[in-house]
This record gives structure tokens, sequence and C-alpha cells, in this order.
């Protein structure tokens, strides 16, 4: 039975990131309007929401972007940085709609900040943890208790990342829409990039619900 949802549920990734993988390149050839590259659109709609203490940076590899709230920094892939495109455009945004959740105090991204800390600990242990708690369950089931506590406080980190990520996308495209970035032949591209983005989050937070049920089973001896 679990090993069908695993399969399914690694299927399911594939699907979404190859989905993902072929619209950012299918929109990374549609320009927006104005010639604005993914640094222009991150700097005006830091500007636009009155954040002016956020650094737009570039930074290597593809669909590396993300927002630092430690130093304050929007990171753009270099094909984002560079590129005046829709693509580009969103990705942007949606970083940018990140620095602004952190400029208003928005509580999801708050709980996920204060987490991290924690998240990097049992990520680093978990897999020995659970290992060690594997095989030796009958003599010391308290190892995989552990365990299965550390994997359970990153599936929790996972879900907590979900409405952080997708009202990091409605702030975008509500004010790419605002800002004229986007007309009426676009608008639709930015908000299909978008939500393929987001569905990488929910299939990996499912992923992690999933496995953390399987090491529950195992804990309870119910192995099949």
């Amino acid at each position: 039975m679990y090993w069908i949802i695993f399969i399914s549920i690694a299927l399911a990734s594939w699907i979404v990131q190859a989905n993902l993988t072929s619209k950012f390149k299918k929109y990374s050839k549609i320009p927006v309007d104005g010639g604005l590259t993914g640094r222009d659109i991150a700097m005006k709609m830091l500007r636009d929401n009155g954040i002016y203490d956020v650094q737009v940076k570039s930074t290597q590899g593809s669909l590396t972007d993300h927002y630092n709230p430690a130093n304050k920094t929007v990171n753009l892939s270099e094909d984002v940085y560079n590129t005046c495109s829709v693509a580009a455009a969103a990705v942007a945004a949606h970083e940018c709609g990140h620095a602004v959740q952190h400029a208003h105090a928005y509580g999801p991204l708050k709980m996920r900040s204060r987490l991290v800390p924690v998240i990097s600990f049992a990520s680093g242990w978990m897999s020995w943890i659970l290992l060690i708690g594997m095989l030796t369950l009958q003599v010391f089931p308290q190892i995989m208790l552990l365990g299965i506590i550390l994997f359970a406080l990153t599936t929790l980190f996972s879900f907590i990342t979900l409405p952080v990520e997708i009202d990091a996308s409605r702030r975008a495209v509500k004010w790419l829409s605002e800002a004229g970035i986007t007309n009426n032949r676009n608008y639709g591209a930015a908000v299909s990039a978008l939500r393929s983005a987001a569905y990488t989050y929910v299939v990996a937070a499912l992923g992690s619900l999933a496995t953390l049920c399987y090491y529950v089973m195992i804990y309870l001896g119910r192995r099949d």
C-alpha cells in the first residue's frame, strides 16, 4: 500500500517539476512591456511597497531564486536577474512578495523563520537517527521515536511553507497587474507560472506527510 503511495507521489513530483520547467522555458520567451528585467521588476516592486532596505542580488544556478530575511536580500538567478520576460517578472515579483511579507510581519513567514534553526538541526540528524532507530527498534524504541519527532518537524515546516509561498504569489500577481507590468495577454502566463511553482510545494508537503506516516507505522510495529 505504501509503495503505491510513494510511487504515486514520486510520479506526481516528476510531472509537476517537468511541467514547471516547460512553462518557465515557454514564458521566458514572452517579453513584458517596457523592457524591464527581473532586477528592474524587483527594484520597482520593493519601492512601490515602500521597502528601501532590501538589496536585489544575482545568484548562480537555475531556479535558485530566494529571499533571505536574515540579510534582507532578494536573490535572483542569472536567467531571471538579466532577462526581460514574463517568467522573470513572475519569479522576481514572487521573491519580492516574501520581502513584503517580512516587512508586514506576515505570521506564517515569521513562524517559518523561527523554525529554520530547528529544521536545520533536524534535517542533519534525522536520517541517521531513523536508521539507527529501525535497526534497534525492539531494544531501544525511544531512538526511533526521536527520529519520528525530528521528521515531524520537517513535515510541519513543509506545510507552514505552503501559505507562505501561495501568499507571496498572490501578492506578486496583484502587483504585476496593478503596476501594469502584465497585460491581458501575459497576465494569464504569469499566473500559470506561479501556480505551477506552488504545486511543487504541495507535492513536497504531501510526500513528507506520507513518509512520516510510514515511519509511524514502523514504530507501531505494522510494517506492511
